[in-house]
């Protein structure tokens, strides 16, 4: 069976989402709809399909199995439900809404259709990152002390309704969440600034875990280069990721030695060992994100990005703005009442 799927909004993420769809087998790219035509006519002229303004128009005319969503952040929720009501299945870049009630619609809305509504935190698709994931679940850190993210650069022109934390800090929550599997007890969160018009442009955030890891966030849209890296630090080293490069390194703690951890951590400390660059077989994390929605509507399988995993990350975002905008620390069981 092919499916017949369209994107709506091709901007900078849109363009690559259609460029994707138009080289999967078994996929009939159908089209595009933009609110300026001619950047849906350049896209359809490329790959194919119909350009459209109209995005109901394009539904209604081309009767679409999936589209994939990248419009702004705001339009989500109109956007979404109107695909949604039409029993058509939706990747939506993330994050899910615009605020945690238009995501509870869309959660509630997309049920109750039987509609499949998947987000689209791309960096669970990352081989670096899925690699890392199996070497954690195989013990090879041992306990879990602390999580890093990295996720710096200079200022996108594109992102004109929300801050720096929802458009990128909901990234890294997500990995830490797919990475951790634990629930965030608080956060605290330094926030400014400094280019963008109206919202914050630097994070530098705290989340402490209830398993008891601490995670930190060192991210803006201030660096004039592109830094996208993970660290996470355990008892027999300190695994590090690069999401750009999709390469995965080991640094061993050298006086783990297999032995007592609490020997070691009384009597030895930490000292510095070998340092191990694991094979990660590439593939561009679009594509397999892509393939995986697409498989998931085929089969009728579970999506492996759901609406309450986008949800998430949007409630510890939306924290850890209100705990910048505050100053203070936020407690998230208080989180979970406001």
């Amino acid at each position: 069976m092919t499916l017949k799927v369209g994107v709506i909004g091709v901007g900078s993420m849109g363009r690559n989402h259609a460029r994707v769809i138009s080289e999967l087998p078994g996929v009939s790219f159908v089209g595009a709809a933009d609110l300026d035509f001619h950047a849906a006519e350049m896209i359809t002229n490329r790959f194919g399909g119909h350009p459209y303004v109209d995005y109901l128009q394009f539904l209604e005319a081309e009767q679409p199995d999936a589209v994939t969503v990248a419009v702004p952040t705001i339009s989500h929720l109109e956007v979404a439900s109107n695909v949604i009501q039409r029993k058509i299945h939706l990747l939506i870049e993330k994050p899910i809404a615009f605020s945690m009630d238009d995501g509870q619609r869309l959660i509630a809305t997309a049920e109750r259709a039987g509609v499949k509504l998947m987000i689209g935190h791309i960096e669970r698709f990352n081989p670096a990152v899925i690699a890392l994931k199996q070497h954690l679940l195989a013990g090879e850190l041992g306990s879990v002390f602390q999580v890093d993210f990295h996720r710096q650069g200079p200022f996108p022109e594109r992102v004109v309704d929300v801050g720096v934390v929802i458009d990128l800090a909901v990234h890294d929550l997500d990995v830490m969440r797919y990475l951790i599997g634990s629930d965030v007890r608080r956060v605290y969160a330094e926030t400014d600034r400094r280019i963008h018009s109206s919202r914050e442009d630097m994070l530098t955030g705290l989340v402490r875990l209830a398993n008891g890891v601490v995670g930190t966030l060192a991210i803006n849209w201030l660096t004039p280069t592109k830094i996208r890296e993970l660290f996470v630090t355990g008892q027999k080293g300190m695994f590090r990721v690069d999401y750009l490069t999709q390469d995965l390194y080991f640094y061993e703690n050298a006086s783990n030695g297999g032995g007592n951890w609490e020997t070691i951590r009384v009597l030895r400390g930490v000292s510095e060992g070998c340092m191990i660059r694991h094979v990660v077989k590439k593939k561009e994390p679009l594509r397999a994100e892509i393939e995986a929605f697409l498989a998931a509507v085929q089969d009728d399988s579970s999506v492996p990005v759901s609406g309450s995993d986008g949800l998430w990350a949007l409630k510890i975002a939306q924290a850890l703005v209100k705990s910048g905008v505050e100053n203070r620390a936020i407690q998230f069981d208080l989180v979970e009442k406001n």
